[in-house]
């Protein structure tokens, strides 16, 4: 389901419905708070937390498959801890071989491709499994509400595009805990977007955070293909689809159709005949994201083609320094 519209007003404005649901959005910040006082588990080995404090889509999964790579250059051994969203396994370790998104979820299956993932609702018990099998430093993917594990190091991630939306938590908007309750916690703010996106979250939100920032924008991944002149239809089930649709425009793609779908939403058969029904009706070939292509099956995967993104960091000595400050 789409966020409400009135979510992504301006922090001055955030609309008539944030203002009647802010006692619900009270209940909810205050659910928050006790929830992340509670005492937490401590690792063997650091723990670093890439978090948001937003529903939806902020580019956290990029940020942990950078500082994945990151900490296997400098010689660690990181294992990934994963809520397992859309799964139905918990407490295993990710085999790709065998497990698919309907198992073990879409983002767990992408960052196995960098280094080994365990997904679970018990983060002390992941944890735990991760360090008995070789694990010297924790990467958790999500997870900065959840007071399971002590974190060393805390980032959250940020749309800069978005920023925290109207300012307001859910259900009055998009936010899972007040600003300055969550930015307390963080030691790191990532903010992810262009020099525009860039700009905009300053205007709205630079007296929020005064600590270090990171600014980075996700690029797509070389892979050898001239993207330029394609048809295409492209359909997206991530936190914010048009980041996806911009960056294929972008490439040089001839947009002939984009379908938005919902965060996650699962790829049934019904929905990719239609979805191929629409593109052979435009003369356009199907194009999504890389996190959306684990839940396609696997007859659907030569067909359908895919365009990863990473992560681009502007400056990256405000991440270096934090690494740095927990001896990585």
């Amino acid at each position: 389901m789409r966020p409400p519209a009135f979510w992504s007003n301006p922090p001055d404005r955030p609309g008539l419905p944030a203002h009647l649901l802010r006692p619900l959005s009270a209940l909810c910040a205050a659910a928050t708070a006790r929830r992340v006082a509670g005492p937490g588990h401590r690792a063997a080995v650091p723990v670093i937390c890439v978090g948001n404090l937003t529903a939806g889509g902020t580019g956290k999964t990029p940020v942990a498959v950078d500082l994945v790579q990151r900490l296997l250059a400098r010689g660690r051994a990181p294992h990934v801890l994963s809520r397992g969203y859309g799964g139905r396994l918990s407490g295993v370790r990710v085999d790709p071989g065998r497990h698919g998104a309907a198992d073990v979820g879409d983002e767990p299956l992408l960052l196995s491709a960098f280094a080994p993932v365990w997904v679970g609702s018990d983060r002390a018990a992941t944890a735990d499994a991760a360090v008995a099998a070789g694990a010297d430093v924790l990467v958790m993917d999500d997870g900065f509400q959840n007071p399971g594990l002590v974190k060393d190091l805390s980032i959250v991630v940020v749309d800069a595009a978005a920023g925290f939306g109207n300012g307001r938590v859910i259900p009055a908007g998009p936010l899972r805990e007040p600003v300055a309750a969550g930015l307390a916690r963080a030691d790191l703010l990532v903010t992810v977007g262009d020099a525009e996106a860039q700009a905009r979250h300053d205007a709205r939100w630079a007296e929020a955070w005064s600590g270090p920032r990171l600014r980075a924008s996700l690029a797509p991944l070389g892979t050898g293909m001239d993207w330029r002149g394609l048809r295409a239809l492209a359909f997206a089930g991530i936190g914010r689809p048009e980041k996806f649709f911009d960056t294929l425009a972008g490439l040089g793609v001839d947009l002939a159709g984009t379908r938005a779908l919902d965060d996650h939403q699962p790829l049934t058969p019904a929905l990719l005949s239609r979805l191929r029904h629409d593109a052979a009706a435009l003369g356009a070939q199907l194009v999504t994201t890389e996190k959306d292509a684990f839940r396609l099956p696997a007859s659907e995967r030569g067909r359908i083609l895919t365009l990863p993104v990473r992560l681009q960091a502007e400056n990256d000595s405000a991440l270096v320094l934090s690494l740095s400050r927990i001896g990585l």
